[in-house]
């Protein structure tokens, strides 16, 4: 019997040949994000087209992005939002966000995509207290133990017909253990909970197999 670790892979490469264009400097990009000593974590091709798509899908100009890192998912999302749109992306990590901007340069996207450093709950903060324009997508892709937190942050930051999505939630199965000693796993469960009460979110949860293993999304839309 093939391996089904294997399988998955090798049919992400194929569709990822034969549907998505991930050029030069998205290639750049992942590179340069591995050379930097980066965990090798990002979204894989067709899962960063599959955010672009949404943004499209929204009409969205402005994209909140939770987790950086190197800026592969950035490169993406500023794309989608077009050279007058905006992505405000926020990450902790000084090396991450130096490797994002370095990334975004390239890709000639440094006017549109604006690294936010520092920790991610306290930058939503501040974000929230300018009471800026409501963002049309958010992508949630950081420190799972605070995505209930993040979450929250989100539904004050977007409007209704806006979309977050919330990456990582199935956690390879994990996710399932409510005695799991794991903060990933509490976490996710906690933000699970946290979209199945909130009554303005309508939402849907897919597992996914591919490149990044065995995993899965939220997808929501916020509501009246």
């Amino acid at each position: 019997m093939p391996d089904a670790t294997q399988s998955w892979q090798d049919v992400d490469e194929y569709l990822i040949d034969t549907l998505i264009d991930e050029d030069e400097a998205l290639r750049q990009a992942r590179a340069a994000s591995h050379a930097a000593g980066l965990p090798p974590i990002e979204v894989a091709a067709n899962q960063g087209a599959f955010l672009a798509l949404l943004v499209w899908m929204v009409s969205g100009r402005r994209v909140l992005e939770v987790g950086t890192l190197g800026g592969y998912s950035t490169i993406w999302l500023a794309r989608a939002v077009g050279p007058s749109g905006r992505v405000v992306t926020l990450e902790v990590d000084p090396h991450h966000a130096e490797v994002a901007r370095g990334n975004l340069e390239r890709a000639g996207l440094d006017a549109v995509a604006d690294v936010v450093l520092g920790p991610a709950v306290d930058s939503l903060e501040a974000l929230i207290a300018t009471r800026p324009e409501p963002f049309d997508l958010v992508f949630i892709d950081a420190d799972k133990q605070n995505n209930a937190r993040y979450l929250a942050a989100a539904l004050r930051l977007t409007r209704p017909g806006s979309a977050i999505v919330v990456d990582n939630v199935v956690r390879g199965g994990a996710v399932v253990d409510p005695a799991s000693a794991d903060p990933n796993v509490q976490g996710t469960r906690a933000v699970l909970d946290l979209v199945r009460a909130e009554p303005r979110l309508t939402a849907t949860a897919l597992q996914t197999v591919g490149n990044k293993g065995w995993d899965g999304f939220v997808l929501a839309l916020v509501r009246e």
